[in-house]
């Protein structure tokens, strides 16, 4: 078996295909965060304390110095604090499909399952009760 043909099988695979479209999706799914965190949360949590724009919080270490051609150097816990609202409110999604899911798991395992099949002696006994019955009746007429 080829490389390739091996390969091919490997992505053939459900579980692959599934992957891969859950990884599209929470990649476009962190976009929508992202734009939901950095254009409607922050900016009123950012008026709410003094018109504050979150995203220019830092701390310099190095101002920059153009005459050296060097950048500056800062702490920016702003963006930090924003990445870890963002985390947030993608695991509390997260925990909400997952709850989501676990439920209806659990109201399919509490639903009655059919009765077992009768096994092969089940099925013999049953054939003698009924001749029997069917020897009695006739015996009695």
């Amino acid at each position: 078996m080829s490389i390739f043909s091996e390969f091919r099988a490997f992505i053939a695979r459900g579980n692959v295909v599934d992957l891969a479209v859950g990884v599209i999706i929470g990649a476009a799914f962190g976009k929508i965060v992202t734009s939901l965190v950095n254009d409607l949360v922050m900016p009123p949590i950012g008026l709410a304390i003094g018109g504050m724009d979150f995203s220019e919080l830092k701390i310099p270490l190095r101002h920059a110095d153009p005459a050296h051609k060097l950048a500056a150097v800062s702490i920016n816990y702003g963006v930090f604090i924003t990445t870890v609202i963002q985390f947030l409110i993608i695991a509390w999604v997260i925990f909400l499909l997952v709850k989501g899911v676990n439920s209806l798991q659990r109201k399919e395992a509490e639903a009655p399952s059919a009765p077992p099949a009768p096994t092969t002696t089940e099925l013999r006994l049953t054939e003698i009760r009924d001749l029997l019955a069917a020897s009695n009746k006739a015996d009695r007429t």
